[in-house]
């Protein structure tokens, strides 16, 4: 694994979306969304995402569960908006779950996997906290927000 890339959907055509992965040489994407079969996800919805990724594109697809937000979590957030307190338990969960361990597993075999999300901006997304997180076990990982 040369770097960790990641990436959100929402506000993005189709055709961006794959066009940033294929620009960032993207060969794993792994689902850490919560809620993924939602008729809400359009082109990500997890079965159609998988099979346009597999077959158009040559790129694997994981769904991962273990690397996304409690419920509670998810559901505290949404209402308060309180993203620091959000940030402090999500890497207590991180640490609970050895969500790293996990990415690494998952990544060992490829040179660019890239953690999927919802959001458009990294910023206020677990995927950053999470791909920060791998780059600081793994000495010199570049971490790529697509």
């Amino acid at each position: 694994m040369e770097k960790i890339c990641t990436i959100g959907y929402t506000k993005k055509t189709l055709e961006r979306f794959i066009g940033l992965l294929r620009e960032a040489g993207v060969d794993l994407v792994v689902d850490i969304r919560l809620n993924n079969t939602s008729q809400l996800a359009g082109f990500a919805k997890r079965d159609d995402l998988a099979f346009l990724l597999k077959e158009g594109f040559g790129i694997r697809y994981e769904h991962d569960p273990r690397l996304a937000p409690a419920e509670g979590l998810l559901q505290a957030y949404k209402t308060g908006k309180d993203w620091d307190a959000y940030e402090t338990a999500f890497s207590e969960l991180m640490a609970d779950r050895d969500m790293v361990s996990v990415v690494r597993a998952h990544a060992d075999a490829h040179r660019a996997p890239c953690l999927l999300c919802s959001e458009d901006k990294p910023d206020k997304c677990h995927r950053r906290l999470l791909a920060e997180a791998v780059a600081e076990a793994i000495p010199g990982l570049e971490v790529v927000h697509l």
